[in-house]
């Protein structure tokens, strides 16, 4: 692969005290032709997160329209999404839009606590209320740490999901920084999920942390884009830094990796010269689109390239 860059899409610029900074987590959904609403995430003056969506046309490569209002609300003190919420994933069903989201606790121990919540549209993703005060997947027996960042399909009349499982915590620097990976679950539904409980895109070295799949059939092959850090320094250049990686799959469970193909790197210098990340890929007339962060884990907004 080799992806050109196209360039910067958009980034919060002190709009409001909920939408002030930050652009995050690209989550692309096709309107007509040319033309796909990016749901995404901002956050407060206060550091939390909101969700949000955009209106962005490839061919004219412009901003038709952009949603300031949050799409939801903090949830009420003490339940799962109380301190942030980051759209993730989006499909249609049932003539209904399935959002599935990220959802943050701080903690005390160690810095926060996410899992995984459900948000549904009844027209066609302008709005969306959730389906429960409690998350659909969060640590349990199995996965006592947290999961998050799911990305959802729907294939065969089953959901199909790829999730982020953090293996743990590491102190580095006097810091706690998260481990985790991918694993997957299925649905009958979209709502109750069966984990199969072992990694997918396992671990290449020790302290790596494996996150925000984004997976595409494409050719009766299975392509997944994730983001791959290390745990030293990895919020500066010089560090282990977020980058973007890529494996390939026939049944969407057993997984090669194949980093080395993935075709993007750093720009000399601009909002993406530091680091690369949570990355959406969609196909547009034959040509694959990549939606992705760059400096800051996405400080700096969300842009694109062309392969």
């Amino acid at each position: 692969m080799k992806w050109k860059k196209k360039g910067l899409i958009y980034n919060a610029n002190k709009e409001h005290e909920k939408m002030y900074s930050y652009a995050q987590i690209p989550v692309p959904f096709k309107l007509e032709d040319s033309l796909y609403r990016i749901y995404f995430s901002s956050r407060s003056n206060a550091g939390k997160t909101y969700p949000y969506f955009l209106d962005f046309d490839f061919k004219n490569n412009e901003i038709e329209y952009i949603e300031k209002k949050p799409l939801l609300e903090h949830g009420e003190i003490g339940t799962f999404d109380d301190s942030g919420i980051m759209p993730s994933s989006i499909i249609e069903h049932n003539n209904l839009l399935y959002m599935y989201y990220i959802a943050w606790n701080p903690q005390k121990t160690v810095s926060y606590r996410l899992s995984i919540g459900l948000a549904i549209s009844k027209d066609g993703g302008v709005t969306f209320e959730k389906f429960s005060k409690g998350p659909i997947l969060d640590r349990s027996l199995d996965e006592p740490f947290f999961n998050t960042a799911p990305f959802v399909i729907k294939e065969d009349n089953i959901f199909k999901m790829w999730y982020v499982s953090c293996t743990g915590w590491k102190v580095v620097n006097k810091k706690t920084e998260p481990l985790y990976l991918i694993r997957y679950a299925e649905s009958k539904d979209g709502i109750y999920w069966k984990k199969i409980n072992k990694p997918v895109i396992p671990y290449k070295f020790e302290g790596e942390a494996i996150g925000r799949p984004w997976v595409m059939k494409d050719d009766g092959i299975y392509k997944m884009w994730y983001s791959t850090r290390g745990s030293i320094n990895y919020r500066n250049k010089d560090g282990e830094h977020y980058m973007i990686g890529y494996a390939e799959s026939n049944d969407g469970i057993s997984w090669i990796r194949k980093d080395d193909e993935v075709g993007i790197d750093l720009s000399n210098k601009g909002w993406d010269s530091e680091m690369l990340e949570y990355c959406s890929v969609i196909k547009r007339n034959n040509q694959k689109i990549m939606l992705y962060n760059g400096n800051s884990f996405g400080l700096t907004g969300f842009g694109y390239a062309e392969l």
